[in-house]
């Protein structure tokens, strides 16, 4: 199953709050820190309130934490906050052949969404945060030992320029009349 972009960024904002420790976290510092616009986080933050999953405190010293322990907060309930997750409702009334399949293959889809949301309901964001931790832990070590090992990086990008040699090539003057710059070739010693 494919979740919309904003449910992982509802996850990436709880994350946040849950680092924060009950400090509020303003909207404005997880927009820049995260790379969501405004607006965006504004709707999660919203859904997420009204989920019960985040408390929001209004005003010029407002922000929003966690409403419960990260413990408390599984991936599946952001998912059933974020995502459509209600199972379809079957057609009622006398079917034909080709209705009764269809309402097979729902059922089958509605029990594979069902199964989805228990293995989410498995994880925790404490788990997150902990797989996160562990994550940023292994890169660092990672990175030090091939630093070792090795010499620095030469720096990509674009090579700075060098600045023209004096007698190493031609002279360019001023426009002429023409509106062209002439080329002169360096003086004879």
């Amino acid at each position: 199953m494919r979740l919309n972009k904003s449910t992982g960024d509802a996850i990436r904002i709880l994350i946040a709050c849950a680092r924060a420790e009950g400090a509020l976290v303003k909207v404005v510092d997880l927009s820049t820190t995260l790379d969501i616009t405004m607006q965006n986080v504004f709707k999660i933050v919203h859904i997420l309130s009204r989920a019960g999953l985040t408390a929001a405190v209004r005003g010029r010293h407002g922000g929003i934490r966690l409403n419960r322990s990260a413990d408390a907060i599984f991936i599946g309930d952001i998912v059933r906050a974020m995502e459509q997750t209600d199972a379809a409702p079957d057609a009622a009334g006398p079917q034909s052949e080709a209705g009764a399949s269809a309402v097979d293959v729902t059922r089958v889809l509605d029990d594979a969404l069902e199964a989805f949301i228990a293995v989410l309901d498995r994880h925790s964001l404490a788990d997150m945060l902990a797989r996160e931790a562990l994550s940023a832990g292994s890169t660092a070590a990672a990175r030090s030992l091939s630093a070792r090992g090795r010499e620095a990086a030469k720096p990509r990008g674009k090579t700075p320029r060098r600045p023209l040699r004096a007698g190493s090539g031609g002279v360019v003057r001023a426009p002429a009349r023409s509106g062209r710059a002439s080329r002169t070739p360096p003086p004879k010693q």
